[in-house]
This record gives C-alpha cells, sequence and structure tokens, in this order.
C-alpha cells in the first residue's frame, strides 16, 4: 500500500481547514471553479486525487480511500476539518465524518452516492451503457455517456470539456488497475458534524432517493434540493455554488 500523504494533493492557504473530495467521474479538478475562492476566503485547502485518478497511479494493494484521508490528515497534522465531498467524493467524506467524528466540524455532501444504495432503473441502465461501451473499446463513447448524463442544464461548454478531460484521465489510469478500494462500512449514525445534504433537481432519481436516506440517518442533517442542478452543481453554477458552501461553513464555524 502507497502512503496515503503520496497521494496528489493541493495544500496552499492557513486554517480553518477545508478538504474538497471529487466525484468517480472526475478528479480534483473538478474543484477548481471554488478552490481559489476558498483559499481567497482564508481556508486551507485540501484537495487530492483518489487513487487511479487524476495525478494519483493505481494501487497494488488492498486500501480504502476514506483511510487514506484519515492518513493523509495525520500526516499533514490536521486535527479538525471540513469536509466536502462530491458523488462518490461524498460517500467517502461521510465514512471520515464517522469513523473520526471528533475530527470533522462540519460535512457537505453534493449529490452524494452511498454505499448500501441499490441502484435503480435509470442508474443501472447508465451502468450497463458504459460497460458496452468500454468493452468494446469506444472510450470517447462512453466520456460523452457521463458528460450527457451527470451534467445538468445550466452546464457551459467549458464544464463539459473539464468533464471531458477528466473522465477521460480516469479511464485511462483506472485501465491498468487490478484493485479498487474497500468500502469502510461506516456507521452513520456516529457522525456528530453540521450536514448539508444537497441534490439536484436534474439529477439522476437514485441520487435524491440517496439524500432522503441520508437526511433521516445523520442526525441533525439539513436537506437542500437545488432546483435548477444536474450532478455536479459547483460545475454548473459555479459561483451560487460558492457561496451556499461558504454560508454552510461560515454557520458551523
Amino acid at each position: 500500500m502507497i502512503l496515503s500523504h503520496d497521494v496528489s494533493h493541493d495544500l496552499p492557504g492557513d486554517r480553518p481547514t477545508v478538504v474538497l473530495l471529487h466525484s468517480s467521474v472526475c478528479d480534483r479538478r473538478m474543484w477548481d471553479p471554488q478552490w481559489q475562492g476558498l483559499v481567497d476566503a482564508g481556508y486551507r485547502v485540501i484537495r487530492g486525487d483518489f487513487r487511479a485518478f487524476g495525478d494519483t497511479p493505481p494501487a497494488d494493494a488492498p486500501y480504502s480511500d476514506a483511510q487514506d484521508v484519515l492518513a493523509l490528515l495525520d500526516h499533514l497534522g490536521v486535527e479538525s476539518t471540513a469536509l466536502i465531498g462530491a458523488s462518490y467524493g461524498g460517500k467517502i467524506a461521510m465514512d471520515v465524518a464517522a469513523l473520526r467524528p471528533g475530527a470533522v466540524t462540519a460535512l457537505a455532501l453534493l449529490c452524494s452516492g452511498a454505499a448500501e444504495h441499490v441502484a435503480g432503473d435509470a442508474l443501472m441502465s447508465f451502468a450497463a451503457r458504459e460497460r458496452e461501451l468500454l468493452a468494446t473499446g469506444d472510450v470517447e463513447g462512453a466520456v460523452e455517456l457521463n458528460v450527457e448524463t451527470w451534467l445538468g442544464p445550466e452546464a457551459g461548454d467549458e464544464a463539459r470539456e473539464l468533464v471531458r478531460r477528466m473522465q477521460r484521465r480516469a479511464f485511462e489510469v483506472q485501465a491498468d488497475a487490478e484493485i479498487g478500494p474497500t468500502d469502510d462500512e461506516a456507521d452513520l449514525s456516529r457522525i456528530t458534524a453540521p450536514c448539508l445534504v444537497v441534490t439536484g433537481g436534474h439529477d439522476v432519481d437514485d441520487f435524491r432517493q440517496i439524500a432522503d436516506s441520508l437526511a433521516t440517518r445523520i442526525p441533525g442533517a439539513r436537506r437542500l434540493e437545488l432546483s435548477w442542478a444536474g450532478h455536479f452543481p459547483g460545475l454548473e453554477r459555479p459561483e451560487e455554488t460558492f457561496e451556499l458552501l461558504t454560508g454552510f461553513l461560515r454557520e458551523t464555524a
């Protein structure tokens, strides 16, 4: 297992700390629209690439993404932090907050996934089509499928091209990956941090179902629906998402 502090990450700014965790379609670049603003607002911002994403190579032994995040925080001497996670990154953020509740000051989940969720028809159809395209070597077709599935109507050309680059990079790196992450099966009832659960009105229905469940399972969680958003509100309306996140961080400071 590689040391998790070898995971590619950015670390500018000063305390208080915010950790940004990316989706499994993207890498840390998905936070480009918010990252500098958070730094300018006085936060110490950590945004890493999970293994087999972006600049981080695949693993050669069993590993856990949540444990990687915790080990990275330990390596950097971060005793407390806010966590902001998108999609798969939201799932990992919840695991971290449940495994080490005293270290997490706030938890923002943008269209989060969840380990125990049973995929509905739309999500299963998407996954089957993606597998089919990749099996026939049509990587570009699989990239476009992800762009069209996950970005809502507010997404501009720049956001769409960024998602293309990130998803293409993920497919390239993961083509050599033989080992995937293990699931920590964290108890979400242990989360003590204030939690904001955000969904998009144009997202796949599964993620609204997940959010409804999380709002009941995470103590004190607040549920928010963005009628204009798809799966990546931070790329679709960057400024509005930035104001939403910084407002939540200020509330929980």
